[in-house]
């Protein structure tokens, strides 16, 4: 890897991490990126995961105040993610990557719509739905472990049907469950798979440090205003996949 080569990796990561921080899909960042500095798919996409890990525990120190209160919620939730982002994991090493390209833009798609409904007081009433927003966690643990682009939207867009709570109290939820699944996927990675070490170390620096800057800013954005940088992310997402397939 080139001096620029390197520069342009850890920028990558700089910019992922902060996106995770406040809405996800930063793997549409680094991923790519990886790709045109001559990484092979299967190993970038692993690396990515590895480097994505330390951005996700900065990400998550950096909402460290929203957690308050969501102990007990969020470790029964990390279950079903660790669970599914292991499914995930060995499917990436298992299966060709054609078996997702076509599910993945719908199922960001459906995500998208489910944030932009707007909630009304009658269907926001105050019941928690735990089993459903574990099931919710484990099913998007199996694709943060497969791939995890824009794991977050489809996390933030299931969790605010399953828990009557702040959006922004939700988003950093969702940091803990998408560092969950990255975390486990990244271990089983480690273990059975090729890891660039140098990118991963690269994308690991710069995500830590827009982790932070992403949390610092982005737990000020109003719910409401959150809310649509979901649903407007997710939108471009979903179409950047669509005509990449």
């Amino acid at each position: 890897m080139t001096f620029w080569q390197a520069i342009a990796v850890t920028a990558a990561g700089f910019a992922a991490g902060g996106v995770n921080a406040i809405v996800g899909s930063g793997s549409l960042i680094t991923f790519p990126v990886l790709l045109a500095v001559g990484y092979p798919s299967v190993v970038a996409n692993v690396s990515n995961t590895v480097g994505l890990v330390p951005g996700g525990i900065s990400g998550v120190i950096g909402y460290r105040r929203e957690l308050k209160g969501q102990r007990r919620r969020a470790i029964t939730l990390a279950c079903g993610t660790s669970v599914g982002a292991l499914i995930g994991g060995i499917l990436l090493l298992e299966l060709p990557d054609a078996v997702f390209d076509a599910v993945v833009p719908i199922l960001i798609l459906l995500a998208v719509v489910l944030m932009a409904i707007k909630r009304t007081p009658s269907t926001h009433a105050d019941v928690d739905h735990t089993a459903a927003g574990t099931a919710a966690a484990f099913s998007t643990g199996i694709y943060g472990g497969y791939f995890g682009a824009a794991q977050g939207i489809i996390l933030m867009s299931l969790l605010r049907f399953c828990f009557p709570d702040d959006l922004q109290r939700l988003n950093a939820l969702k940091n803990v469950l998408a560092g969950v699944a990255n975390g486990v996927a990244a271990i089983l990675f480690i273990a059975v798979a090729d890891v660039a070490w140098e990118a991963a170390g690269l994308i690991a620096v710069g995500s830590v440090v827009g982790a932070q800057v992403g949390a610092r800013y982005g737990r000020h954005i109003p719910s409401e205003v959150l809310r649509w940088i979901v649903v407007i992310g997710g939108a471009v997402v979903a179409v950047i996949l669509l005509v990449t397939r």
